[in-house]
């Protein structure tokens, strides 16, 4: 009795925004701005289906007197939206059918109760979902890093302290020779262990038409791949995916080994691809799609991607974590 009250209140609010009387806030740039100002910056979301939670990302700017909004979804990357607006309180913003793989637009209404937004969307099949969000910390770090002791998160002869986002049998990492080796379209491989900020080196050699990907603090990730050569910079290897593109970019060498120097210090981050900076020290905006979850304030552990196509070997993992506190 109360989930059918709860799907019908559901219904009955999405049928009534559309008849609600639009304010001033649409009529003129200024009130636009003044109506929008509470809602601008950055949002860390969570998605509520009956059975499961999605990590999720939004950003609200103003722009000659328009909202624009940039959405990481369930996956993917950070992409801009055709339609956000807000009308008596209500944000509203669109994410289309096409890039949520559905029948029909992901439409989001939500407004704040206290300082979290709080709404409802449906679901593929149309079913009741819920959503909140929190704003998204900065994660500025005052400060030179004091380092503790290397961890070598690998042990080169088994999955010990690592476990999988879900069992396949059918498309298992496994260890050869002495590395690790992602399955292709497969599950996700995610380190016991949560850090804050870190130095993490990682020796790795990617299969070519591979990719794969590591995932800092479970939320961040930095491109591993030779499959993307098309798509835009950032999602090319060494690249935080759809936020960062390497600079400059290295020559590709699939079946090669390679390395990475990764510092991570609150959100922003400095690669360096055998031995050549390609990001120096930027800033991180928000989530990469696939994500573990969206809370950036909290530790998280570092995740290899197995759920791309082909095969990339990992043999040195060592994380070297940050002694100071914020």
């Amino acid at each position: 009795m109360i989930q059918l009250c709860k799907s019908s209140c559901f219904i009955f609010f999405l049928l009534l925004l559309p008849l609600i009387p639009r304010t001033a806030a649409s009529d003129s740039p200024t009130a636009l701005a003044d109506a929008a100002k509470p809602f601008l910056g950055r949002w860390d979301l969570t998605l509520r289906s009956a059975d499961k939670e999605y990590p999720s990302w939004l950003e609200l700017t103003e722009q000659n007197g328009q909202l624009k909004a940039n959405f990481v979804s369930r996956w993917g990357n950070a992409r801009p939206l055709p339609q956000a607006e807000i009308s008596d309180g209500v944000l509203t913003f669109v994410s289309p059918k096409a890039d949520e793989e559905r029948k029909d637009d992901m439409v989001f209404h939500g407004r704040f109760k206290g300082a979290i937004l709080s709404g409802a969307t449906t679901g593929p099949d149309g079913d009741p979902w819920t959503w909140t969000g929190e704003r998204a910390p900065s994660l500025h770090r005052s400060g030179t890093p004091k380092w503790g002791r290397p961890v070598e998160l690998f042990n080169g002869k088994d999955l010990t302290g690592w476990h999988l986002s879900s069992p396949d049998p059918a498309h298992p990492w496994t260890v050869v020779d002495g590395t690790l080796v992602s399955p292709g379209e497969g599950p996700e491989i995610i380190n016991d262990s949560k850090f804050e900020d870190f130095k993490l080196q990682v020796e790795f050699n990617c299969g070519a038409n591979a990719n794969s990907g590591l995932y800092l603090r479970g939320r961040y990730e930095v491109q591993v791949e030779d499959d993307s050569i098309q798509e835009p910079p950032s999602h090319h290897m060494g690249g935080v995916y759809g936020f960062t593109a390497p600079s400059p970019e290295m020559p590709r060498r699939p079946g090669e080994w390679q390395t990475f120097d990764i510092t991570l210090i609150g959100r922003n981050v400095t690669v360096v691809q055998n031995g050549k900076t390609i990001i120096d020290n930027q800033e991180i905006p928000g989530i990469t799609g696939g994500a573990l979850d969206s809370h950036e304030g909290l530790p998280g552990p570092i995740y290899l991607q197995g759920s791309e196509k082909g095969h990339v070997a990992y043999r040195k993992i060592t994380l070297t974590p940050a002694l100071n506190k914020k």
